[in-house]
């Protein structure tokens, strides 16, 4: 049996099988990307007073590791979740920003599950210089 193909239709089949690999091509990194209520309780914030132990500058959201205290007194690792490399630049923080030892005083919402010690930073100062970061209007409640 001979399939018989109709010129019209094939370059109309081709069209649409571009334009949908183009759609989720470009739609990628949109799902890649994540609503922070989903992971943090944006309402809520809590404060943490710790060391830095590891700055990663890096995309699409930089990281700051901080030993301190629970609320129970026990030393536990806070992992924070900041801005974009491209963020942090226009406001001259650079990759060798933070030192490990810096002690920093972080103002962040907690996780949805209280057993996951990353955050997200709200505001934040380093007592040492006494540099602030308030992050915008919304962030620094």
């Amino acid at each position: 049996m001979k399939w018989k193909v109709n010129p019209a239709e094939a370059g109309l089949h081709s069209w649409r099988m571009f334009a949908l690999c183009t759609a989720m091509t470009l739609s990628a990194p949109l799902l890649a990307h994540h609503n922070f209520a989903d992971l943090y309780l944006e309402a809520d914030t809590i404060e943490i007073d710790g060391e830095v132990v590891e700055f990663q500058y890096r995309n699409p959201h930089s990281w700051i590791h901080v030993q301190a205290q629970d609320a129970f007194g026990a030393q536990k690792i806070y992992s924070g979740e900041w801005v974009s490399v491209s963020r942090l630049e226009r406001e001259g923080i650079t990759k060798d920003f933070f030192k490990v030892g810096d002690r920093l005083r972080i103002w962040a919402s907690p996780n949805r599950k209280p057993s996951d010690n990353r955050v997200r930073i709200k505001r934040m100062e380093r007592r040492s210089d006494r540099w602030r970061w308030g992050g915008n209007r919304i962030e620094t409640r």
